[in-house]
């Protein structure tokens, strides 16, 4: 008797157990710092009315209004049209330590034939391996959407070798370039930018 005791015992509590929900792991929280390239006094690349700081301002404006997850906290280092120096954005970065500096910039060409995505990293960078594979994986990103991509550069840019963390320049397309500008400028292409920029920072492990 003693014995079936302890059975039904040690069956109930088996039971219990397969009853009880496991607790929900939460999602891990990706704190990503968001470079709107030049500002204020400097212009950038420009190309009739359209600048670079302008492009890449509403663009970082659209992410922030487009971003329902929770678990992604965007930081700025700059929101709206001032110059701030190099220096200044980087102590901003290292202060922080984000798992991701994404700075966004368009670029010009002589030849205007040039046009497409590029994305940057730096092999000076302790962070490099890391920046080269999340690039990668915007690229990829990027070219499944039928976007001219090219391969991802090697470039000592400020930003990417002194920031202490995983750090990535996109540049967004060539004002010098027709198509690429009248997608640059357009409302629609902006938002798809946006959309796909979270969708790959979703990503990062």
């Amino acid at each position: 008797m003693k014995n079936s005791s302890k059975l039904f015992l040690i069956l109930i509590a088996l039971t219990s157990f397969a009853f009880i929900s496991p607790k929900k792991l939460e999602n891990k929280q990706i704190n990503v710092v968001l470079d709107a390239g030049h500002g204020g006094k400097d212009f950038g690349a420009t190309q009739d009315e359209l600048s670079e700081k302008q492009i890449v301002e509403q663009i970082i404006t659209k992410i922030k209004a487009f971003n329902k997850n929770k678990n992604i906290i965007f930081h700025f280092t700059r929101s709206t049209d001032r110059f701030i120096p190099l220096q200044d954005r980087t102590d901003f970065i290292n202060t922080i330590k984000p798992d991701l500096v994404l700075s966004l910039h368009t670029n010009a060409s002589p030849n205007s034939n040039t046009s497409g995505m590029e994305f940057y990293v730096s092999k000076e960078s302790n962070s490099y391996e890391q920046s080269n594979l999340i690039a990668e994986n915007f690229q990829t990103k990027f070219l499944n959407s039928n976007y001219k991509v090219a391969e991802i550069k090697n470039a000592n840019f400020y930003i990417l070798k002194k920031s202490e963390v995983p750090a990535v320049i996109m540049e967004l397309g060539y004002l010098t370039n027709e198509n690429d500008k009248k997608n640059l400028a357009s409302n629609n292409e902006q938002n798809q930018i946006a959309k796909k920029i979270i969708e790959c920072i979703s990503e990062l492990k």
